[in-house]
């Protein structure tokens, strides 16, 4: 059994063990995850996922009720979301899967619609949606905190409702009223963003990292032979063109344990923000950035890639390091 979204071979053990078989559908079709010990968790939707879900049934409301709608996620998968919309406008709640410290669980957003009769698809970030106070590499100061996976679902989403209504375009307005308190939960004014959450997703789901989850990475690094770890999609679908042989395990935050149970010739890749803060918490001290990102643009920046990644050498010599940009590009690496 294969997960559609990662690319990961379940081992026929594992299948064998599962201790609820009739959720073994969502494995198939993505939306959850089977554990080592046989525990089914189920992948929650990202905020890009439940905003998109949103901006579609507010427009298709426009020609009567509408309970729930399908949306084709940043991963390629088509997922049903419940919905409720009525009249042009719609809610969406976020469904936080078996993922306990999802601080958006549960949160709603709203989208009004009204028709465009000269053609064209507009989508409005409203009240409760991060915008950024600063510049930064990848955005300016004042746009919508909207990764750009998202807001290529959301805009492809109303532009599938307008033509299944058979409208020539659509403008649709997103608020999310809660926003502003949530947003005190996250990171986002750490990060420069103020206003209200962002609305991100890669996949367009939530891995339900919990205790079981954990295990059963620790238990696929620890049985391969010369793991890659990588710590994020773009690590992982990069690791994978660079290591089409070996086995690359996507471990989020948990780099210390992963490293922990490691054999042989051991690979950590991925974007530059989570390993460079796990090899040294305060690398961002003195420097005037506030993100390994912005830290990332600077002059400097290559010095200290350079000696942080010495450092690390010596503590850990079986292990190699791979940083790379989102494009691709390793602009860090292992003396």
């Amino acid at each position: 059994m294969r997960d559609p979204v990662t690319g990961f071979e379940y081992p026929d053990a594992w299948v064998r063990n599962c201790a609820t078989p009739e959720d073994l559908p969502l494995i198939k079709a993505g939306l959850g995850v089977l554990t080592s010990s046989g525990t089914v968790l189920r992948r929650g939707y990202t905020t890009g996922t439940t905003a998109a879900a949103a901006c579609k049934a507010a427009v298709i409301s426009l020609s009567g009720p509408v309970s729930s709608v399908s949306v084709h996620i940043p991963c390629g998968l088509d997922i049903d979301v419940p919905v409720f919309g009525f009249a042009g406008t719609a809610s969406c709640k976020k469904f936080a899967g078996d993922y306990p410290g999802d601080v958006t669980a549960g949160i709603e957003m709203k989208a009004e619609a009204t028709p465009l009769p000269d053609g064209g698809i507009e989508f409005l970030p409203g009240d409760g949606i991060g915008r950024f106070s600063r510049d930064t590499p990848r955005f300016r100061k004042g746009d919508p905190a909207i990764t750009p996976a998202p807001l290529a679902c959301i805009r492809q989403s109303i532009r599938e409702a307008a033509g299944q209504m058979g409208l020539p375009g659509a403008r649709v307005r997103l608020s999310i009223p809660t926003g502003e308190d949530i947003a005190k939960k996250t990171l986002n004014p750490r990060v420069g963003v103020a206003g209200g959450i962002s609305i991100l997703g890669t996949t367009g789901l939530v891995e339900p990292w919990d205790d079981h989850l954990t295990e059963s990475v620790l238990d696929r690094i620890a049985s391969a032979h010369n793991p890659v770890i990588t710590t994020g999609r773009t690590g992982l679908r990069f690791s994978r063109m660079l290591f089409p042989d070996r086995e690359v395990i996507l471990v989020g935050g948990k780099i210390g344990e992963s490293l922990a149970v490691a054999q042989g010739e051991v690979t950590l890749s991925g974007l530059p923000a989570l390993i460079l803060k796990f090899i040294d918490p305060q690398i961002l001290d003195g420097t005037g950035f506030k993100t390994v990102e912005e830290l990332s643009c600077s002059q400097e920046f290559s010095r200290i890639v350079k000696s942080t990644l010495a450092k690390f050498r010596k503590d850990y010599p079986a292990v190699r390091v791979l940083i790379f940009n989102r494009e691709g590009t390793v602009i860090g690496e292992s003396p």
